[in-house]
């Protein structure tokens, strides 16, 4: 929601009265409303006829819509099921976000976690295939590795779900994004 919208929705009045009082067009209210950043004579006199500073029309006070949350915390949750087959751990959020045309920086760097997880399980299984095959180190240990990796996995996923609902944000983050 637009600060504008938020504000001319506070003093209960409509997008024609704000109009009148400012003299700026309905269609620019509109406009701005959607998205559009106020500048110059429009910000002043929006500023004026609403009572409140420029500065402070300007300022979002809302920087994610709760559907967009709603649907992030989806696609997060969508690589649980698939976790054993890291390919899938990807393709799952990555089609999700896809449908959804949820194509936030969140969503994103979701998607880069798994993609990033599901690098390190390729690297994971060879060096135990190299460990056992070529060296000959064979331990019962070595069943600890794709566990461990998992555990790491599920952790990751089920942390940045309660970041997500508590703060709308990623608890662990990559950094980056590959796409």
């Amino acid at each position: 929601m637009s600060r504008l919208l938020s504000l001319r929705l506070k003093l209960n009045i409509t997008q024609e009265e704000l109009s009148e009082k400012s003299g700026i067009s309905v269609r620019t209210i509109q406009r701005i409303e959607a998205g559009t950043p106020p500048k110059g004579y429009t910000l002043k006199a929006l500023a004026k006829a609403l009572g409140v500073s420029e500065s402070e029309l300007v300022t979002n006070t809302e920087t994610v819509v709760p559907t967009d949350m709603k649907w992030t915390k989806v696609i997060n949750l969508s690589a649980l099921p698939f976790m054993f087959l890291p390919p899938l751990n990807v393709a799952a959020p990555l089609l999700l976000m896809l449908a959804k045309k949820q194509f936030t920086p969140l969503t994103r760097e979701l998607v880069t976690i798994q993609i990033l997880w599901s690098l390190i399980a390729g690297v994971l299984f060879l060096t135990v295939m190299i460990l056992n095959d070529w060296w000959g180190i064979r331990s019962k240990y070595m069943i600890l590795v794709p566990g461990v990796w998992l555990a790491i996995n599920l952790y990751i996923i089920l942390r940045n779900s309660v970041e997500i609902e508590k703060h709308n944000a990623l608890r662990i983050r990559v950094g980056f994004r590959f796409f």
